[in-house]
């Protein structure tokens, strides 16, 4: 295969790749929206914290951007890549410590959410997009041999496992009245989004 060839695919998996993150930003920005929204009507610290996760996710997203519009520049790629995994493992550690502190003080107060019908919704919605999105990022991540990429599509990733825990906390909220499985939920999520934060920060 010539050079010419290769530069021309590995341009065509940055454009691919450009597109996903639009789409990411798009699907997370009214995530966020929607979360956040239903999470301080209700109460609920998990969904609260999901909402302050996808915000992360978008500015996530905008450093993978940022990383794929340098792809073409050899000497300005290893840069951008380690500054956006830097930037992506930042906004891990920020979910890590603001849902953790929000959790705990929830437990310590006895709060209880009402119960969110919109945010189990979402969770579902999460559920079925966000695999979708981590299979053709890890693709593109893998065709530019790009950790930042691969660690944004962990992040990803990570999106549709809080999905899981969270409609895992609304749904036995609502079925079986255990107000603590909410905050326990979000509590749960920690340890997962620490362990990408460090790994990401670490790498870069």
């Amino acid at each position: 295969m010539t050079g010419a060839r290769v530069d021309e695919l590995r341009s065509e998996a940055a454009r691919a790749g450009r597109r996903l993150q639009y789409l990411t930003m798009a699907w997370n920005s009214a995530e966020c929206a929607v979360a956040l929204a239903a999470g301080f009507v209700a109460g609920s610290v998990a969904l609260v914290g999901f909402g302050f996760d996808s915000a992360l996710e978008v500015t996530a997203s905008l450093a993978a951007l940022w990383r794929l519009w340098r792809d073409a520049d050899e000497t300005r790629r290893d840069a951008a890549e380690r500054r956006a995994m830097r930037i992506i493992g930042v906004c891990f550690l920020l979910l890590a410590a603001y849902v953790l502190y929000d959790a705990v003080g929830a437990l310590a107060r006895g709060e209880a959410p009402d119960h969110s019908t919109v945010g189990m919704v979402l969770a579902v919605l999460s559920l079925i997009v966000m695999p979708l999105l981590v299979h053709f990022k890890r693709r593109i991540a893998t065709r530019l041999d790009s950790g930042a990429l691969e660690a944004e599509a962990r992040q990803t990733r990570v999106c549709a496992c809080l999905s899981a825990i969270l409609l895992a906390g609304l749904a036995l909220n609502a079925g079986l009245g255990w107000w603590w499985a909410d905050p326990v939920a979000a509590l749960g999520m920690v340890p997962l989004i620490a362990r990408e934060g460090w790994d990401a920060v670490r790498a870069s």
